[in-house]
């Protein structure tokens, strides 16, 4: 399960019981520089495909095989170029509220607007932001577990690395039309699930996204935003078991 930013693996709290409960183990782990992970301070030692790298020496540290990723965000565009890469360890996947062409984010204004503002800014305020990507206020004693391992500008430098190594381009980059065309061409299990009221990657950018991989928005959820595991946790993770006993049930 692969968050995305400002978040950490908090934002799996409710979606993982679901799952445990229908016999599924369940891996959150932080990426590096968010949650409970090192946070390296050299601005430029945060890339994408440091995060891909880091992510893949999970997999191959733990052995993980049949793996269904559940990616979220910035953790889209890590999970499934790995899920490119590492046929023989990932099996399925499911793609929440995420982007893998940055000409996409550029066409949002609410994302611009929060690019600009990083750019601006050396203090993140991590729970203020993740409060502004919900549907529904998440409420001060969640906020704060957003907040808790993120206590300074030092911890963050992850937060602005990453949305600032955006580029803005007018096309696709080679790299993103070669992973959109390879997940084209995937024929493993994937599910796409939206939140019905993500102002930041609108409905119109889940159907663009569904239909670059050859895919279809498979669920929309009511009641959430972009922060789709915080604001429906606990429904996020009733669907995807649900999915998952038709596609891989349990031995």
């Amino acid at each position: 399960m692969l968050h995305g930013e400002p978040s950490w693996s908090f934002i799996w709290r409710r979606t993982i019981p679901p799952l445990v409960d229908a016999g599924y183990r369940c891996i959150a782990p932080d990426h590096a520089g968010c949650g409970r992970s090192d946070k390296p301070s050299d601005f430029d030692w945060y890339t994408l495909e440091r995060h891909i790298a880091i992510t893949g020496s999970l997999l191959e540290e733990l052995d993980l095989r049949d793996v269904t990723l559940v990616v979220h965000d910035w953790g889209g565009m890590i999970g499934l170029t790995l899920a490119v890469a590492h046929p023989e360890r990932i099996a399925r996947a499911v793609v929440l509220d995420t982007v893998l062409d940055p000409t996409e984010v550029w066409m949002s204004k609410r994302w611009v607007e929060f690019r600009d503002f990083v750019e601006r800014t050396d203090d993140i305020p991590v729970g203020w932001v993740m409060r502004a990507t919900c549907h529904n206020d998440p409420g001060d004693e969640v906020i704060a577990g957003y907040d808790a391992p993120h206590l300074g500008p030092e911890s963050k430098v992850a937060l602005r690395a990453l949305p600032l190594s955006i580029p803005r381009v007018d096309e696709t980059p080679a790299e993103a039309r070669q992973l959109l065309e390879a997940l084209r061409r995937d024929t493993r299990p994937m599910r796409v699930i939206w939140g019905q009221n993500d102002t930041i990657l609108n409905l119109a950018s889940a159907e663009r996204l569904a239909a670059a991989i050859g895919r279809r928005v498979d669920e929309t959820i009511p009641g959430a935003g972009h922060g789709l595991p915080e604001d429906q946790g606990e429904e996020l993770g009733k669907r995807i078991a649900a999915w998952l006993a038709e596609v891989r049930p349990v031995a």
